[in-house]
Order: C-alpha cells, then structure tokens, then sequence
C-alpha cells in the first residue's frame, strides 16, 4: 500500500503562487492531482507519467498558469500554480496509480489518494 503525504496549501490572493508537494511511500507509475471545490465534482487539474517518460498533461482551465513535475529521487510530485484565480480555490488532492492507463484525467483509475490540501485565492 502507498501513502501519499500532501503539503503546501494556503490563501494566497487573486494573481499569487502556490506550490503544492506530494511525496509518495512507494513506486507509483503515474500521479495526478485532482481538486474539489465546494458543491462540485473532484476535476482533473495535472497529470504525469513519471515512471514513463514524464510526458505532462493539463485541464484546459489551468493550461500556462499550473506545472506539474516529478522528482523520482524524492519520490515526490510537485504542482507548482501562478496566476491563481479564485476559481481556484478548492481542496486539492493528489493522486497516483502503479500501471499504465492512458486516460490521465480518469478518477477511478487511480488506486492511491492523499488526504487533501485546502487551497484558498481571494479576489
């Protein structure tokens, strides 16, 4: 069983930077991170194959402004957000999964979650 371990959230306001980490306890294949904001379904934000290539993907709304990269010899993922907008804000999660799957995007494909970081943008 992998245990992943989340930090780096906070407030921040409207055009402000976040960097978010996620060290996982084991190998992972790839990793994502999703967010929930209140009322709404957990999206997609960033994914990485990081035992692959490292090929990155991103959720239109995030494109130019969010980059997720991989450090293997931490075993940790970073999420690094600029420009953040307070749509923004949500609880963020992040997640990863030991096989292949091309659809990066897909919740239930991924078998290990973290517990969650409040991310909060004010206007």
């Amino acid at each position: 069983q992998v245990q992943l371990v989340e930090s780096g959230g906070g407030s921040v306001e409207a055009g402000g930077s976040l960097k978010l980490s996620c060290t996982a306890s084991g190998y992972t294949y790839s990793s994502a991170w999703f967010r929930q904001a209140p009322g709404k379904e957990r999206e997609a934000v960033a994914g990485i194959y990081t035992a692959r290539d490292g090929a990155t993907y991103y959720a239109e709304s995030v494109k130019g402004r969010f980059t997720i990269s991989v450090d293997n010899a931490k075993n940790t993922v970073y999420l690094q957000m600029n420009s953040l907008k307070p749509e923004d804000t949500a609880v963020y999660y992040c997640a990863a999964r030991d096989s292949y799957d091309s659809r990066w995007w897909f919740r239930a494909t991924y078998k290990y979650w973290g517990q969650g970081t409040q991310v909060t943008v004010s206007s």
